[in-house]
């Protein structure tokens, strides 16, 4: 027996694009609403203040895709040059139980993140969006980015703040150089980057004690948010005041409340989460005068789909290292 060994470069050498990453989670989100997924909340260790190491399993029926993710999120490394998510995922034969892949998790998290922005956007987004503002210019306003483009085909402008105005430079020149088209913004502050946004993402690390720049009234009537970092860019005040609130993941949403920690200002009243949205059983936006808010905490079915993709792909072109189990 033997399984296939993928670091980060063979990963991002199988050149799987964005527009195939939303395929397969889109699929994935419509499979979670039918019912077709097994996916326990994730569990999780805190080493230091702000970091987490969790543990996400996930099993895809129709899609034969079973595995777990084990990543860890240390804010404080980015002080150290050093990656903020990092991890491996393992992917089992569902038929035998026997692993048959370990790969590199970190840019399967960003694509797949990346690409729940997009799905949020397909079903929740008002027709015609022009404008997105993100705040936080790393690596996930990166993969946002471009999920956003495939997703929304009317986009034109990119409004962008970050504490640290080179990570907004550096956004714009790297995102700039892909996408021509696009207008883009380095905004002085948060104010200024939710003015006129018809969608905002906000993609700061996920810290216990934040304080959240992103205040009831500022996002526009009609208009989309997306957090992918918990509630800690959002006060409570402004997930509240928006007409559906919708998750990823209602059950874990719910379960990670239970610890005290994250989520304690969500709305009682949670319309959807995005499961039900892809598999039609529940409508997305319905006018174009409502302010919806999507919870994206990073689900394993999206890790699953989008590392079975890879592997499929390894096993054709024959990347990768073969390790003897």
């Amino acid at each position: 027996m033997e399984m296939v060994y993928l670091s980060r470069a063979d990963v991002e050498a199988l050149g799987m694009t964005m527009k195939e990453v939303l395929k397969a989670v889109d699929n994935g989100f419509r499979l979670k609403g039918l019912g077709k997924t097994e996916m326990p909340p994730k569990p999780g260790i805190h080493p230091r203040k702000d970091c987490f190491i969790h543990a996400m399993p996930a099993y895809v029926k129709e899609v034969e895709a079973a595995g777990l993710k084990w990543v860890s999120g240390y804010p404080p490394n980015v002080a150290k040059t050093l990656p903020y998510i990092t991890g491996l995922l393992v992917l089992n034969d569902t038929e035998t139980g026997i692993p048959i892949a370990v790969m590199d998790c970190s840019w399967v998290t960003a694509m797949r993140t990346g690409a729940s922005v997009g799905i949020s956007a397909k079903y929740l987004a008002r027709k015609g969006s022009s404008v997105a503002g993100i705040i936080g210019c790393g690596v996930q306003a990166r993969a946002s980015l471009r999920a956003l483009v495939e997703t929304v085909p009317t986009l034109k402008q990119v409004r962008c703040f970050d504490l640290y105005p080179k990570a907004s430079e550096k956004f714009i020149e790297a995102m700039g150089a892909v996408f021509g088209n696009l207008k883009f913004t380095a905004c002085t502050g948060p104010e200024e980057m939710m003015d006129g946004a018809d969608i905002a993402v906000s993609a700061i690390p996920i810290v216990v004690d934040p304080a959240p720049p992103l205040d009831a009234g500022m996002l526009k009537e009609g208009g989309l948010a997306v957090s992918l970092d918990y509630d800690s860019a959002w006060t409570s005040k402004a997930m509240g005041e928006c007409d559906k609130f919708v998750s990823d993941d209602v059950s874990q949403l719910l379960s990670t409340k239970e610890h005290g920690v994250y989520f304690g200002g969500i709305p009682k009243n949670i319309y959807a989460d995005l499961g039900e949205l892809a598999a039609g059983l529940k409508p997305g936006r319905q006018n174009e005068r409502e302010r919806i808010f999507s919870m994206n905490m990073g689900i394993a079915v999206d890790d699953m789909v989008t590392a079975k993709v890879l592997y499929q792909k390894a096993v054709k072109t024959g990347a990768g290292v073969r390790l003897p189990l």
